[in-house]
């Protein structure tokens, strides 16, 4: 039996199958009415085949649900692409509003928050277009108001700085994604 059965509504975290926390979402919210925060990142990433949208979310494999355990628990549980309620022991993982509130603030009041990803200074990086292409160097200097990248190239029997459009330019670590919110 579950402790933490409540009739009062709070911010729970369920736990959703992978890269499905959008589904989960739309199908708590479509067929049980339930409040749902599924806060998720949409950004141009250059690879191999061009700049491509990626949307992702901020919490991989996790969503935020208001409901009361008493009333909502089972189906919740059972809703398309829910995992299960994040439990420790046999109390469900709940959130506080304050928390819930202030990621809201922080993506801007969107459930989807544009961001720009750019490669960074001392970056090794490929260049994906234009007469550079597939050539490899490091980032030696942005200029992000004219949206241009120095890249260190090794050709022609030496060591040239070349500069080329940002979106151009593939940088080898965009794997990991550093946020800035303000």
């Amino acid at each position: 039996m579950d402790n933490d059965i409540s009739s009062e509504p709070r911010w729970y975290v369920l736990r959703t199958r992978p890269k499905s926390e959008h589904i989960a979402a739309n199908g708590l919210v479509c067929r049980s009415g339930i409040e749902v925060y599924c806060p998720r990142l949409k950004f141009r990433k250059m690879t191999s085949r061009g700049k491509v949208t990626f949307t992702e979310a901020l919490f991989p494999g996790y969503i935020f649900a208001y409901f009361s355990t008493q009333q909502h628990l089972r189906t919740v549980s059972y809703s398309n692409a829910v995992l299960n309620v994040l439990k420790f022991g046999n109390q469900c993982a709940s959130v506080s509003d304050l928390v819930i509130s202030q990621l809201r603030e922080t993506m801007g009041g969107e459930d989807l928050k544009n961001i720009e990803i750019s490669p960074e200074l001392g970056e090794e990086a490929e260049i994906c277009f234009g007469p550079f292409k597939g050539m490899r160097g490091t980032v030696s200097d942005l200029c992000h108001a004219d949206k241009r990248a120095w890249v260190l190239l090794d050709f022609l029997g030496r060591v040239n700085n070349v500069q080329v459009p940002i979106a151009d330019v593939k940088a080898k670590q965009n794997q990991v994604v550093a946020l800035n919110f303000h």
